[in-house]
């Protein structure tokens, strides 16, 4: 494939403000519906704009010119949750996931009024701190001493939190009841357990390593355990996918291109990622580079390592995993990431990993293919939505009998917590790695 077939992801503002996007990729939705009932805003409002037809067909009358973009059509446009799960729904194929990203790119580019306006410290935040490791851990250094002291217990019990501008009150919320004092240094090799069948690269992530080091820890576990050499690059850093959802597409271009290089061995069966909304971005790296004017050799990098990139359970299963012999008798629901089953279209094979673990019965749900409302960053900034949509999850989840929870994804991890938390009702949710991970120990 060269740069051209690869249809790139590229928007820039049109003469008239508005964004530009592929009028190719609009052109493949035949306005069917059936999309609708996997799109979770739609099911929550009834709203046809804030289905995945009706903003398709908001954003070709925005490329056409027939409607200017103001408040009222960037709601329903920012209340995305880009999920995808349209795309799983749809039955011709259309890229709704390549669309809205091309449409916020556009946002971004354009000099229209109503676009969205971060603050300086909502920015800061999106492009500063978040992506960088070191950063997150030195921020969260004034809360882990209250935490030490006891202090941040009684703030959440108190409230204390709400004493917070509202942004701020909604990140701390979404931190870990808990903060661990581990730094964000991980070693750079850890040697297969066994006969030696691969050797991978681990993706570790900005978020992770300092948020929840041990889904981490457990991945290295569990592929030491099926007979990989596990390395971890220390020039890695965060995948982009931040910066690619609010429309800063050369941020994300500056971090595929660190990734690249770092990553840049022939050593590597496969780059391993335990992290769903990563993972999803860091395979689109060959589409977000074609559209740059790279050498032909250039862009075979890009797309060369996005083919290399691997889930954790979609690795294991295609290498055939080694079962592990500690039972855990538990009744445990799965919860897919949307990024991991929409994006990735990785649905059957972290329950195939899960039903290795002797004991364990899997839990079925209604609507595990409507996304919980983390979202990445979008739980910050459409709160209320967010809300709304967690309650529904664990209102569905609370009928079922459940020991415990897994999801792919840090993000859906703490949004699930918070939620039962909330409710005053003790869960545990973990990453599927993480289980499986004591079950070889």
């Amino acid at each position: 494939m060269n740069a051209a077939q690869a249809k790139p992801l590229e928007s820039t503002a049109a003469s008239s403000g508005n964004p530009s996007i592929s009028e190719e990729l609009l052109l493949d939705c035949v306005h069917c519906g059936l999309c609708s009932s996997a799109c979770p805003t739609y099911l929550e409002t009834g709203d046809e704009n804030n289905s995945p037809r009706g903003r398709l067909y908001l954003m070709r009358a925005l490329q056409e010119e027939h409607v200017e973009l103001n408040p009222a059509v960037q709601n329903h446009l920012d209340l995305c949750l880009d999920c995808r799960g349209c795309e799983s729904a749809c039955p011709s194929g259309v890229q709704y996931g390549r669309l809205i990203e091309e449409f916020r790119v556009g946002v971004q580019q354009s000099d229209s009024p109503s676009r969205p306006q971060l603050s300086g410290f909502q920015r800061l935040v999106l492009t500063k701190l978040l992506p960088f490791p070191k950063r997150i851990w030195w921020s969260l250094l004034p809360l882990r001493i209250l935490q030490s002291l006891g202090i941040r217990k009684m703030i959440d019990v108190l409230g204390m939190q709400r004493l917070l501008t509202s942004f701020l009150s909604r990140m701390y919320r979404s931190l870990p009841e808990k903060l661990s004092w581990s730094t964000t240094s991980i070693p750079e090799f850890f040697p297969a357990i066994g006969e030696k069948r691969a050797s991978v690269a681990l993706f570790s992530g900005c978020v992770s390593p300092v948020l929840d080091k041990r889904t981490l820890t457990a991945t290295i576990t569990v592929l030491q355990h099926n007979g990989c050499d596990v390395h971890v690059p220390k020039t890695q850093g965060c995948c982009g996918a931040l910066h690619l959802h609010n429309g800063f597409l050369e941020g994300t271009r500056q971090f595929a291109k660190n990734n690249v290089i770092a990553f840049d061995s022939e050593e590597y069966n496969a780059v391993i990622v335990p992290i769903a909304g990563c993972g999803a971005t860091l395979k689109e790296y060959g589409k977000i580079f074609a559209a740059e004017n790279h050498p032909q050799r250039e862009f075979e990098q890009y797309r060369q390592f996005s083919e290399k990139v691997k889930d954790i359970s979609e690795f294991l299963v295609e290498l055939g995993p080694i079962p592990p012999k500690r039972p855990l008798e538990k009744k445990v629901y799965y919860h897919p990431a949307c990024h991991l089953r929409h994006a990735q279209k990785i649905v059957e094979q972290p329950k195939l990993l899960l039903r290795t673990i002797p004991g364990l019965t899997l839990v079925e749900c209604l609507e595990d293919e409507i996304c919980c409302g983390a979202a990445g960053t979008y739980q910050l900034f459409q709160p209320e939505m967010s809300a709304r949509l967690l309650k529904r999850k664990i209102d569905l989840l609370t009928e079922r009998e459940i020991n415990l929870i897994v999801s792919p994804n840090i993000g859906c991890t703490l949004q699930l917590k918070n939620g039962f938390r909330d409710r005053g009702i003790k869960m545990e949710v973990f990453h599927p790695v993480e289980l499986l991970a004591n079950c070889y120990d």
